[in-house]
Order: structure tokens, then C-alpha cells, then sequence
């Protein structure tokens, strides 16, 4: 409320309608959630996480088992290598990133509002794919060397899943950008 009425008093209320979105992004995604909320959700991305990676391993082949957000992954020889779905690699802060994205590239590139709205909502579902090809290849490296998946290469495997899935939210702005062919009459009725 102190920001809209600084930038009321010093620009007047034409330059608060002009500063409504980036006023709007820096409060949504500027403010910290509450523990309790942060918690639920946290908690909920950590099973997805857990069981998706699970069902990831078996469709390739890798012998794995679940116990709680615990993934078992076997080598060949049947040695466990037991991987920790921790709270921190839950995919929340590859939720909020994607949000955060998708809200600023649905506002700068996509002409209208459910095509804005539609990008920013299936953001949601490629963080949580993204992250489930994570914490899977994680799985799959710790069958290498379990120190794999802790340090500065389980940092490193989460910096190079982001490569492919900004060029998927790409792929996403572009299939709905073009799911509608605007003819010369919808053209006309938006000019009137």
C-alpha cells in the first residue's frame, strides 16, 4: 500500500496503472510464503518427487524401491544405493522460479489474457516434470558414485535440467501463441 502511494503521489494515478503489473510481480513473487503454507506444499512436491523418480527408474529399467520420500536404486551386482528426497529437493524453488518466468514471459509475449493465464498454470506441471528428471538422474548417477548425488554436482545436475526446461516453457509460449490463426474478420472486430 506505502509503494502504490509513493508512486500515486510522486507519478499520479496514470503512472500506477502504467506500474500495476511490475508492482503486482514484485509483491507475488518478492514476499516470502509462510512457513505453514511453505511446509504443505513442500511436503506435497516432495512425495511427487519421490514417486515420480520411482516410476521413472522402473519404466528404464533400473531396479529401485521406494520407502516414504527414501529411493533404493540397485546396481547390477544388487548393492543398494539408498538416495534422500530431502525437503530441499523438493522442486520449490523450481516452482516459484517457473512461475516467476512463465508470469513475465506470458506478460511480455502473448497477446491475450487466457493465453497468459494458461502459460503461468502449466508452469506449474513442467517444475514438478522437470524435477521428478532430476531427482532421477540423480538415481542414476548415484549408481556411478553415490557422491553424485550430494555437493556441488547434485547443484550442477539441478543447473543443467533447467537448460531443457526453459527451452520446453519456449516450446509451451510458442503452441499456444499459435494455437489461434486470427482471420481478417477477428482482426476488424478488435480494431472496432
Amino acid at each position: 500500500v506505502t509503494v502504490c502511494g509513493l508512486v500515486v503521489l510522486f507519478g499520479g494515478w496514470r503512472v500506477l496503472w502504467l506500474a500495476a503489473f511490475p508492482l503486482l510481480y514484485m509483491f507475488a513473487f518478492g514476499v516470502t510464503i509462510s512457513d505453514r503454507i511453505m511446509h504443505r506444499v513442500t511436503y506435497a512436491l516432495q512425495d511427487v518427487s519421490a514417486v515420480g523418480a520411482y516410476l521413472l527408474l522402473r519404466v528404464l529399467g533400473i531396479g529401485a524401491d521406494r520407502g516414504g520420500n527414501v529411493l533404493t536404486v540397485y546396481d547390477q551386482l544388487g548393492t543398494p544405493h539408498p538416495l534422500n528426497v530431502a525437503e530441499a529437493c523438493s522442486g520449490m524453488r523450481m516452482l516459484v522460479a517457473f512461475l516467476a518466468l512463465g508470469t513475465a514471459m506470458a506478460y511480455v509475449g502473448l497477446p491475450r489474457l487466457w493465453q497468459r493465464v494458461l502459460v503461468v498454470l502449466l508452469g506449474v506441471p513442467i517444475a514438478v516434470f522437470v524435477n521428478v528428471l532430476r531427482v532421477a538422474t540423480l538415481g542414476l548417477l548415484s549408481l556411478r558414485d553415490i557422491a553424485f548425488a550430494a555437493g556441488d554436482f547434485h547443484h550442477f545436475i539441478g543447473l543443467v535440467w533447467l537448460v531443457p526446461a526453459f527451452l520446453l516453457f519456449l516450446l509451451l509460449i510458442w503452441v499456444v501463441r499459435n494455437a489461434v490463426v486470427e482471420t481478417e474478420d477477428t482482426i476488424a472486430q478488435g480494431e472496432t
